[in-house]
């Protein structure tokens, strides 16, 4: 398996963020290998938000289609993302958002296992610098949007 924790200080206010990593159909204008982002099944309560999502990532030919049930827990302001479906034989993913004078103190952790053993080997080994520049890609699209 692989696992990670990033933390960053993001530009913009909590709402905004959240309503913007919430937004996975938009993820193919920002999201380095993501082709294509659906939404199914999106339910609203007073504090939850929950759906199953889509999201096709590679390149061309080459793509696999992930499928994830996502909930965002208003007063804990938290989104988790498990796996459904596709390559992925687990996913927990977590986005925890705190607002920090104005600003969003965003902690994001990642833990997944690729079906195919030999993809989840070659995975590990560039698993932190696609980590990092998807992390990226989301605080400069935050940055373009609401700065």
């Amino acid at each position: 398996m692989s696992s990670a924790t990033l933390k960053k200080i993001i530009p913009c206010k909590k709402e905004q963020l959240v309503e913007m990593v919430l937004d996975i159909e938009k993820y193919p204008e920002f999201v380095p290998w993501c082709i294509e982002g659906k939404v199914f099944d999106k339910n609203e309560s007073s504090d939850l938000i929950t759906f199953n999502g889509d999201l096709k990532v590679g390149k061309s030919i080459l793509n696999e289609t992930f499928s994830s049930h996502v909930s965002y827990h208003k007063e804990s302001d938290k989104i988790i993302v498990t796996n459904l479906d596709g390559p992925l034989k687990h996913l927990k993913n977590v986005w925890h958002f705190k607002e920090i004078n104005n600003n969003t103190q965003l902690e994001f952790y990642i833990d997944f296992e690729l079906k195919n053993p030999i993809l989840n080997g070659i995975m590990k080994k560039s698993f932190m610098l696609g980590l990092n520049k998807i992390a990226k890609a989301f605080e400069e699209r935050a940055i373009k949007l609401y700065k």
